[in-house]
């Protein structure tokens, strides 16, 4: 009889232990972390089109003037910083010079271009580039009382400049150029030069 009483006992022990058991809360599984946000990094590879504009100071005979024109070019960036591309523009120009004797004046000039640049920033944005090629336009040389004579002069650009990416495909830049055209026409035995010093912006649309 004692055998049987102790025995119902540790049962009747065993179901309030399971019941009790059974009531606690049960622990939750950590909810799983959320994977590290990775700042996607700006490719500059592409095409793009823009606008540019700006002032071109102490050339030949102390010539200063406004341009203003457009732009084309392509990039590439294959795998790290480094972007090579080539770029082309043609600018309507207002830039007269001249002394006691004559005056140089250049309407319209064009260069065609390599560029190097480094992506930097946390993204890889913005860029810094060295720039240099073939340069192109007009040379028009006036004397009083002799007349005037007009020509169309290969020469060199050289500069750099840093470009940025806003919203969207657009890009902006900064630039500097020096462009020599070399010698121009000679009237009634007064030559004539033209070279000047760049300092332009410009909107890029990529595509």
């Amino acid at each position: 009889m004692k055998k049987l009483l102790l025995a119902s006992v540790g049962i009747v022990a065993l179901g309030v232990a399971s019941a009790s058991a059974a009531d606690l809360p049960r622990r939750e599984a950590m909810p799983a972390k959320a994977p590290a946000y990775v700042s996607q990094m700006y490719n500059w590879t592409g095409a793009y089109v823009g606008i540019n504009g700006g002032y071109g100071f102490k050339g030949s005979n102390s010539s200063d003037g406004w341009i203003v024109g457009g732009t084309l070019g392509y990039n590439v960036q294959s795998g790290g910083p480094l972007v090579w591309g080539i770029e082309g523009d043609l600018d309507w120009t207002r830039m007269r010079g001249s002394n006691t004797i004559n005056e140089v004046s250049n309407n319209w000039l064009g260069t065609v271009r390599g560029r190097l640049g480094y992506a930097m920033g946390p993204t890889g944005s913005w860029m810094p580039y060295v720039t240099g090629g073939v340069a192109f336009g007009n040379i028009e040389n006036a004397v009083p009382l002799f007349g005037s004579a007009r020509e169309t002069k290969v020469g060199w650009a050289l500069g750099g400049g840093i470009e940025a990416a806003l919203a969207g495909p657009w890009t902006a830049k900064l630039e500097y150029l020096y462009v020599d055209l070399g010698n121009g026409p000679t009237v009634a035995g007064v030559g004539s030069n033209f070279h000047t010093n760049i300092v332009r912006a410009g909107l890029n649309y990529r595509f």
